[in-house]
């Protein structure tokens, strides 16, 4: 894929390495001179400009870009950005970075945001987790208010040990889409056994995600 980074500070370089890696292009767009270092992302290519301007975007030729990432550390300009690309432009995919928690509800649809990552609620997030078996936690949200990606881990008493995944009776708008055990990723089959300990990610609605955990207790 071809992929717009809005921000080259630390987290914006470190996407685009990750990206990279992964072969991707990726060009960064950058308005502080300082944060303009070439060699830390030697494969990138880079844009010395304001991501918030419409001509900027226009000569970095963002409607040929499959994914625009509005990784800055303001908010407003994230925003800004992912406006911009999925209006103007229409971008497919827009990701963006939310810095303040409190501005979370800003970045839905209404804003082009397709994907906000929360640094903040990852964090809490991974905390919960650690703690809290049996618990669902959310991990992340898509399009803000439609979907979220929910995680819940089985405890060593749950009954659903040994029993297929067909048997769990989910509600509509949800679904089983991966299985963490151990060091392995399994995506579930029908008759896939579950096991106490079982890391099950879902993408539901928040509507459900209390359905969810009831049917995971039955």
């Amino acid at each position: 894929m071809r992929v717009a980074i809005a921000g080259a500070g630390a987290v914006g370089r470190s996407i685009a390495l990750e990206l990279l890696d992964n072969h991707h292009q990726v060009m960064l767009i950058e308005r502080e001179l300082a944060n303009i270092a070439p060699e830390t992302v030697e494969a990138a290519e880079w844009v010395h400009a304001d991501a918030c301007e419409l001509s900027t975007l226009e000569d970095a030729d963002i409607e040929s870009c499959d994914v625009v990432i509005a990784a800055t550390g303001d908010d407003k300009v994230n925003l800004v950005v992912s406006l911009l690309a999925k209006t103007e432009f229409a971008v497919r995919r827009v990701v963006a970075r939310v810095n303040d928690p409190r501005n979370e509800w800003l970045f839905g649809d209404n804003w082009g945001v397709d994907v906000a990552v929360s640094t903040p609620r990852l964090l809490a997030a991974l905390v919960e987790e650690a703690v809290a078996v049996g618990d669902l936690v959310r991990l992340l949200t898509f399009r803000q208010g439609q979907a979220n990606l929910v995680e819940v881990t089985l405890p060593a008493d749950t009954p659903l040990a040994g029993r297929p995944v067909r048997s769990v009776k989910l509600p509509v708008d949800s679904a089983l889409v991966v299985i963490l055990r151990g060091g392995r990723v399994i995506v579930p089959q029908a008759d896939d056994a579950l096991e106490p300990g079982d890391e099950l990610v879902f993408v539901a609605t928040a509507a459900v995600e209390e359905d969810i955990r009831a049917a995971l207790e039955r």
